[in-house]
């Protein structure tokens, strides 16, 4: 039997650290931002961006010693703001300095500022951190091709794209290949919700099979077509449902 290949995506325990919060709106995919809509419900400004008390979140210890994120954590990074976010350009030299001492973590960074990445990296980077992937947001066709060049050939280890959310079908073939992990891809939750439409979906997964990137349908969104049929569905079962489509997929269970 061959070892199954291991991703970051299949760690044990995982965690959300925000370092900052607030961010400016950048593209179509920001219209309905959910940080916007919980923030609007408190009378906060999401646009806002101050640092959290969560700054120092990796080298946080318990009373005997022991780091509050163990070993072998996987912690999402900046996940109601942009990392790359130019209002965090005096703060992320220390966020890169916590992930250097806690290379026995992985983290993940999620960014649709993917054009400031070599701007913004320690001088330490080279290739890229062993314990960090970036995955990068394209929401539409026009969003995929800005930002999938510049992501190709970006000095990252471990890269992904995630489309979500998902607002047009998106023709990635001539992009796609070895350099990406894996494309998720779901709908747009909230009140506002835009369509999602599941032949989209199917589109971007045949898309990843035939280069033999990996897949995951995360969520259908609310406001979800299948068969030309529309269909409303609740936050709490978004997740659930995509799940039940039964269409994920891992390239290397194909021996790639």
């Amino acid at each position: 039997m061959g070892t199954r290949k291991r991703s970051l995506i299949d760690i044990m325990e995982e965690f959300v650290w925000n370092p900052w919060h607030g961010c400016k709106k950048f593209s179509e995919g920001c219209a309905n931002c959910y940080v916007y809509r919980r923030d609007e419900s408190i009378g906060k400004d999401a646009s806002f961006v101050e640092k959290t008390k969560a700054f120092d979140m990796p080298l946080k210890r318990r009373r005997a010693g022991e780091y509050k994120i163990s070993a072998g954590s996987h912690v999402f990074v900046c996940m109601t703001s942009d990392f790359f976010l130019d209002e965090a350009d005096l703060w992320r030299n220390d966020i890169w300095y916590m992930m250097r001492a806690r290379r026995d973590v992985n983290f993940t960074i999620i960014t649709k500022r993917i054009y400031r990445l070599e701007k913004c990296l320690p001088d330490d980077w080279r290739g890229g951190y062993e314990n960090v992937e970036i995955g990068v947001t394209m929401e539409n066709q026009r969003q995929c091709d800005k930002r999938i060049s510049a992501f190709k050939d970006a000095p990252v280890k471990s890269k992904f794209i995630i489309c979500e959310p998902l607002l047009t079908a998106i023709d990635m073939r001539r992009y796609l290949g070895k350099w990406v992990s894996r494309v998720i891809a779901g709908g747009e939750s909230g009140p506002n919700a835009r369509q999602c439409r599941y032949e989209w979906i199917l589109d971007l997964r045949s898309q990843c099979v035939s280069a033999g990137v990996g897949f995951r349908f995360k969520q259908t969104g609310a406001n979800f077509i299948k068969d030309d049929r529309a269909y409303l569905i609740a936050r709490d079962k978004q997740m659930s449902q995509a799940r039940k489509a039964g269409i994920d997929y891992r390239a290397y269970e194909s021996g790639n």
